[in-house]
């Protein structure tokens, strides 16, 4: 095993850094703490390790300074906890210069692998002068083990599937102007492309890949998700109720999922399962980090209870794989990009019913205080629609009278009428805008 590790040391610091697509993803800026980097399978948390040690490169430290080390290796199939400081006595016997005199960045990818790897982290942190990053798939890096199992030593990195930024970017299309600022053939080029992502999704495996292969490739990623990160992790006692929740989720983005209802809906099929256990499937998914969930908006813990949760998918490009309607759904893609981009942006997220029954899709709290309502809308074509929008937003804002009222639509050039206090967007504009 020494053999081994020492040689995976020699090959790693020996590597190019490979090329990849720049990812937007916010790193905490907390000296002293590791950072988890989590996220679901297969949205790239790998290729950000390298772009964080390419980013480190370029600030002048030295190639032999930044460790990357993946454990996702049959050979370290023996490999148990003990032999975690082999990595440290290795690496420090190849470069001795480095240790107490210079800070290393240790990159630990797949740590989870191997069982008990939490104590070892944290010695690593408390004794040797090094900067860490982990990662691993969410079977056993979720985001409240970590906060346990560090004693708050780590800070996180979500890994998102790309955004709509990032899909451009990794197709050479990145605009370096603010849509306004562009001509009207970009402009239009940019609307094309929103279209498409919203079809096909950000995961970075699944760009330019046939819609064919594109869904026998997705139904893989959730099917491994599940399987791994959900039945085997939680030794799920109802497989069948769960894929069936899992079906329903992510066909049925932006929807309002009631615990209740979906028990029902299986005692019909003679699919005994206790509410309890759908909680807790309902939990286990969003671990996974294969759903978004959102509550509504109330200071009643009661009523957050009680009321459905919305629900999206954490990529668009899952909907159209479980979506038996056989339409489109731009919109509820659309709506799910906008709560993704919200998560991306720090803002805490809840939708909004109004005492009139209108219902308003985020209310966004952001670190710095702001608060936005905001409407989703793929066409504001009929006079109906922008009713129906203007209405639930105005009696929204009696409500929340500090928020900011939005409207996001993927054409704005037919919303006119509206309250000048509603503020209407363009979908690439905004999906386009500053991170906050």
């Amino acid at each position: 095993m020494r053999e081994l590790v020492r040689q995976k040391i020699v090959d790693s610091l020996a590597s190019p850094v490979p090329e990849f697509t720049r990812r937007d993803v916010r790193l905490p800026a907390v000296p002293r703490k590791a950072v988890a980097v989590i996220g679901m399978r297969r949205t790239g948390k790998t290729t950000f390790l390298w772009q964080v040690l390419a980013d480190r490169l370029a600030k002048g430290i030295g190639r032999e300074g930044l460790l990357y080390f993946n454990f996702e290796d049959e050979r370290l199939a023996g490999m148990k906890a003990a032999d975690l400081n082999l990595i440290v006595e290795e690496y420090y016997r190849l470069h001795p210069d480095w240790r107490d005199r210079r800070r290393a960045v240790f990159f630990l990818d797949e740590i989870q692998a191997i069982n008990g790897w939490e104590p070892f982290t944290r010695r690593l942190l408390d004794t040797e002068h090094v900067d860490l990053f982990v990662s691993g798939s969410s079977a056993r890096l979720l985001s409240r083990e970590v906060a346990t199992s560090m004693r708050g030593r780590a800070m996180e990195a979500l890994v998102h599937p790309f955004s709509f930024r990032e899909y451009l970017r990794h197709r050479g299309k990145e605009p370096r102007q603010p849509p306004d600022r562009l001509p009207k053939a970009t402009r239009s080029a940019l609307d094309k492309a929103l279209r498409e992502y919203l079809l096909s999704g950000g995961f970075p495996e699944a760009q330019n890949v046939a819609p064919r292969d594109r869904f026998e490739l997705l139904r893989g990623y959730v099917d491994t998700a599940l399987l791994r990160d959900v039945i085997e992790r939680h030794a799920v006692s109802h497989p069948v109720a769960l894929r069936w929740m899992v079906r329903q989720l992510l066909g049925n983005a932006g929807g309002s999922f009631s615990v209740n209802k979906f028990h029902g809906d299986l005692r019909g099929q003679g699919i005994p399962v206790a509410k309890d256990t759908l909680h807790s499937y309902l939990a286990h998914l969003e671990d996974a980090f294969l759903i978004r969930s959102v509550s509504v908006a109330s200071e009643s813990e009661r009523r957050r209870m009680v009321n459905p949760r919305k629900v999206y998918p954490i990529d668009p490009g899952l909907i159209p794989v479980y979506d038996r309607s056989g339409k489109a759904n731009v919109g509820h893609a659309l709506e799910t990009c906008v709560l993704l981009q919200l998560e991306r942006r720090g803002a805490e997220i809840a939708y909004v019913r109004t005492e009139g029954g209108f219902e308003v899709d985020f209310l966004a709290r952001y670190p710095d205080g702001r608060e936005d309502l905001i409407q989703v809308c793929a066409d504001l074509d009929t006079p109906a629609a922008r009713e129906r929008e203007e209405r639930a937003l105005m009696e929204a804002a009696d409500e929340y009278p500090r928020a900011s009222l939005r409207l996001i639509a993927l054409q704005t050039d037919t919303a006119r009428d509206l309250p000048k206090d509603v503020a209407v967007t363009s979908a690439v504009a905004w999906l386009l805008g500053a991170e906050e």
